[in-house]
């Protein structure tokens, strides 16, 4: 990893669950020295256009993502796309539907909470952006801006987290379906933090081989949760399934106030090379 600049390819602005719109995160990106950020929000494209009209005329380079939820075995896994043809109505009325029904999904949440006396409401949840897709992290922003929860790590474990009182699943959008998304309206799929769903590691190459089958390019090895033997046993994985690997800090802003872009916590040094592996599998010119 000896590039001289430095990637990110898994950020958030506000157009899900990030602090920063989608210029100031290229400003962040650009002020960090980054040659490359991709943006990736859940479920939705919305920010993309922005930011790539922004930068347009800037020293930066950025891939139009999305990270979409789904689930595995009854399991959440999320999966990166990249290369996303934005602009297209079929894209956006599949991301619509979805949207609509996590709305619904929240909108039971909120009636939970508000019944218990807790002061939700959605007005505080898209605090100003009504485009904004909410997940449960808007939640446990409110919980903690309102003084119910000193922390968000408190509001997942006490009152938002799987199996708590106001937790409610969102619609069970399959691994298949979303890697079909992806495929039709993307480049390439890349699977997302696979430490995070509790896999062990015979459990993650299952996990792959199974995504392979629809056309999965790589792994995102290199996390801001990950520690460097983790990063680099899911790099061998990722190897030995002839898989490419990405790396990314999911920065979020100050709703993750420890995870820098470009930097993670500290240590992230993402080299373009792994931009340039991507645009192999995904058939996109250097």
């Amino acid at each position: 990893m000896t590039d001289e600049r430095l990637v990110d390819m898994h950020v958030h602005s506000n157009a899900s669950d990030g602090s920063y719109t989608p210029s100031e995160v290229a400003d962040l990106a650009i002020d960090a020295g980054l040659r490359a950020i991709a943006l990736t929000d859940h479920d939705t494209v919305d920010g993309v256009a922005e930011i790539m009209e922004y930068t347009a005329d800037k020293d930066i380079e950025v891939i139009p993502g999305i990270e979409l939820s789904a689930y595995y075995k009854n399991r959440e896994v999320h999966i990166l796309g990249y290369y996303m043809d934005y602009n297209n109505e079929g894209l956006k009325n599949e991301l619509d539907a979805m949207k609509k029904a996590r709305l619904d999904r929240n909108l039971r949440m909120i009636e939970l909470m508000q019944a218990d006396g807790l002061p939700v409401t959605l007005e505080k949840l898209l605090h100003g952006n009504p485009d904004s897709v909410i997940t449960r992290a808007h939640f446990a922003r409110v919980l903690v801006e309102e003084g119910v929860c000193r922390d968000k790590n408190q509001a997942f474990a006490r009152y938002i987290g799987i199996g708590c009182k106001y937790y409610l699943p969102k619609a069970n959008i399959t691994a298949e379906k979303a890697m079909g998304i992806i495929a039709d309206y993307g480049r390439a799929a890349y699977l997302a933090h696979p430490l995070l769903y509790h896999f062990g590691y015979a459990q993650i190459e299952e996990l792959l081989e199974y995504l392979k089958e629809y056309g999965l390019k790589g792994v995102e090895a290199y996390h801001s949760s990950n520690n460097r033997y983790e990063s680099e046993k899911l790099s061998a994985i990722a190897r030995k399934h002839e898989l490419k690997v990405s790396g990314g800090t999911d920065f979020h802003g100050v709703v993750k106030p420890n995870i820098k872009i470009g930097e993670g916590r500290g240590t992230m040094r993402i080299p373009y090379s792994l931009v340039e592996e991507l645009k192999s599998v995904a058939g996109v010119k250097a």
